[in-house]
C-alpha cells in the first residue's frame, strides 16, 4: 500500500479529527510516514480560525505541493476548516491539490486516496452535520498516557468575532454511552489523563433527547477504573453551574482546574462581542464562586484585546481586573477582523501598534502574577505526571501537575530523582519562575 504523510494544524479538537482520519487510513492498510519525501500521498488537516492560521495552512499546502514536482508524492489532500471557509474557489486557486474535504466530510478521506480517472480535483463539502462516535477508529497521536475526548462538535453561540459556527455547524453532543465506551477503551490501552474538549464543554447535552448535562457525563466518567486525571477544557463562563463546581470539589479524579475563556470584563465590550452576562452575575462573581470551594481550583482564561471601540479606559479596567483576580494561567490574543464575522464590520478599529502594546502589557502583568503564585508553591509537594526529558537538556525531566493542561500551560522541571514516562510521582517544589516550576522527586507511587 501507498505511504501517507499526515500533518495536523490547529487546536486539540482538530487533533481528534486527525486521529479519526488516521484511524481510517491505517485500518485500510496504508503505511504512515513522517517524511513527506518518502510519501505517495500527503494529507493536511487545516485550521482557518484566524488569519495567521489560514496563512499557516496555505504555506503548509504549498510546501507539500513542491514534493509533487520534486519527489514521489502523487496526491495531495486538504481537509477541514480551511476548506469549509473558502469553498470551491480553492479548486481554481490551488490546482496543486487533488482532493478537498470540508469539516463535515472528513470521514470520506479514503475516497480521495484512490487514483481516479482524469485529473480534476474532487471536493466533498456540505453543511457540517457529521458527528463521530466510538464506532470510528482513532489512531492516538498523543503520548500513550494522555488523550483528548471530544464530547461535542460545532457551536451555537453567536460571538461577533468568531467564525467557528460557520466552519463547524451548530452544537451537536455525543451520547454519554458512546463517550463512556470510548473513554474506557482509552484507559484500557494505558491512558491515565483524559482531557474533555468541545467548542464549549459546559453546553454538553442540552441538545440531546432527553437532555443531559456535563455533570451527567462527568459522573459516568469518574467511575472508570485506572483513570487518574479528568480535565475539563473550554468551559463557557455563562454555564459554570454549582453542580459542576460541587463535582470538581468532591471527585478527586477531576482535575482542580477550569479553563474559562472570559475574553473581557467590560460589559459594553462583552455586549459588542456577543457575550453578555446577566445583571445578577458578573465575572467577579463567577471567580468568587469558583474560588470559594474548599478545593483550590486553578483558573485559566483567555482575553481578547483591541476589540473595535475598546477605549484606553476599558483596557485599564481589564488590567485592573487581571491584577485583582490573579488568574493561575492567562492567554492574551489581539483582535483581528475576520471576514464573515459581525465584528469585522464594526467601526472604531484600534491601530495594530496600540493592540500589540496592550497584549504586551497584559502579559507582563500576568508574568508578575504567575511568578508570585508559583513562588508560594516552594516547599510544597505535588503529584506530577512525568512526560520525559526536558526539550532543552537531557539532564532534566519534564512533567505537569493536575493544574497544567498539556501544550498550553507551564511545566515542572525535575532536577533530582528518577521517574518513568507516564508515571505520576511526588515532587517537592524547590524553585519557581514565571511559568515553570523546578523540583525533586521525593516519592514514587
Amino acid at each position: 500500500m501507498a505511504r501517507v504523510f499526515f500533518i495536523n494544524l490547529g487546536c486539540a479538537k482538530n487533533l481528534v479529527d486527525s486521529e479519526l482520519m488516521l484511524g481510517l487510513i491505517k485500518g485500510d492498510g496504508y503505511e504512515i510516514t513522517d517524511d513527506p519525501s518518502d510519501a505517495e500521498i500527503a494529507i493536511v488537516n487545516t485550521c482557518a480560525f484566524i488569519r495567521p492560521a489560514t496563512e499557516e495552512s496555505i504555506d503548509t499546502i504549498l510546501e507539500l505541493a513542491r514534493y509533487k514536482q520534486e519527489g514521489r508524492l502523487s496526491r495531495l489532500i486538504v481537509a477541514a476548516c480551511f476548506v469549509q471557509r473558502y469553498g470551491r474557489k480553492l479548486i481554481r486557486e490551488m490546482p496543486e491539490v487533488d482532493g478537498w474535504l470540508g469539516t463535515g466530510q472528513i470521514y470520506r478521506v479514503l475516497e480521495l486516496m484512490k487514483p481516479t480517472e482524469g485529473s480534476s480535483p474532487v471536493m466533498f463539502m456540505d453543511r457540517p452535520l457529521f458527528l463521530a462516535d466510538h464506532r470510528y477508529p482513532r489512531a492516538q497521536t498523543t503520548p500513550f498516557y494522555t488523550a483528548y475526548l471530544k464530547i461535542a462538535e460545532g457551536c451555537s453561540h453567536s460571538c461577533s468575532y468568531c467564525i467557528i459556527p460557520a466552519l463547524r455547524g451548530t452544537y451537536r453532543s455525543r451520547t454519554v454511552e458512546s463517550l463512556l465506551i470510548e473513554a474506557r477503551a482509552m484507559v484500557e490501552r494505558g491512558v491515565i489523563e483524559l482531557n474533555l474538549v468541545a467548542q464549549d464543554t459546559t453546553s454538553y447535552g442540552h441538545d440531546l433527547n432527553p437532555p443531559r448535562t456535563l455533570e451527567d457525563l462527568l459522573e459516568a466518567l469518574v467511575g472508570i477504573e485506572g483513570m487518574k486525571w479528568l480535565r475539563i477544557l473550554y468551559a463557557h463562563p455563562s454555564h459554570i453551574t454549582e453542580g459542576l463546581l460541587d463535582l470538581i470539589d468532591t471527585e478527586e479524579v477531576l482535575c482542580p482546574y477550569l479553563d474559562v475563556p472570559i475574553q473581557h470584563v467590560n460589559r459594553d465590550i462583552l455586549r459588542a462581542m456577543g457575550r453578555p452576562i446577566g445583571p445578577e452575575e458578573s465575572i467577579y462573581r463567577l471567580v468568587e464562586r469558583i474560588r470559594s470551594r474548599s478545593r483550590r481550583i486553578a483558573l485559566r482564561t483567555t482575553l481578547l484585546v483591541g476589540f473595535p471601540g475598546e477605549t484606553e479606559e476599558q483596557f485599564r479596567e481589564l488590567c485592573e481586573f487581571v491584577r485583582e483576580v490573579q488568574f493561575d494561567r492567562l492567554g492574551v490574543f489581539p483582535f483581528r477582523p475576520e471576514k464573515g464575522t459581525r465584528a469585522a464590520r464594526l467601526k472604531g478599529a484600534i491601530p495594530q501598534r496600540a493592540v500589540q502594546r496592550r497584549v504586551r502589557e497584559l502579559m507582563e502583568i500576568q508574568a508578575d502574577i504567575s511568578r508570585g503564585r508559583n513562588q508560594r508553591l516552594i516547599g510544597n509537594t505535588l503529584p506530577v505526571l512525568v512526560e520525559g526529558l526536558c526539550e532543552e537538556t537531557d539532564l532534566l525531566l519534564s512533567g505537569r501537575d493536575a493544574t497544567m493542561a498539556p501544550d498550553v500551560d507551564g511545566r515542572i522541571l525535575i532536577n533530582e530523582g528518577l521517574g518513568m514516562v507516564g508515571e505520576i510521582v511526588a515532587v517537592q517544589i524547590t524553585e519557581a519562575h514565571a511559568y515553570d516550576l523546578v523540583g525533586r522527586i521525593v516519592r514514587r507511587d
